[in-house]
């Protein structure tokens, strides 16, 4: 279930509630009781273990190709 971050107006405390996506844009109270909230914009984190290998570097030498000018030209 989606977790949603709100801010109180009237005591300034931010709160998260878990709640269906259908019922984010539902009022909430905060923690102390103020009805005076608003729904932060929020980023997105994302977590797991499986990711992509990482690319195989390319063989250097013979042609160009890399540094600032594009190969043996500075020095």
């Amino acid at each position: 279930m989606p977790r949603y971050e709100y801010r109180c107006r009237t005591c300034g405390d931010t709160f998260e509630l878990s709640r269906p996506m259908a019922q984010s844009s539902a009022p909430a109270a905060c923690p102390s009781g103020h009805d005076d909230t608003v729904k932060l914009l929020s980023t997105v984190a994302v977590g797991g273990s499986a990711s992509a290998p990482a690319p195989a570097p390319r063989p250097s030498g013979g042609g160009g190709g890399g540094g600032c000018c594009g190969g043996g030209c500075c020095g």
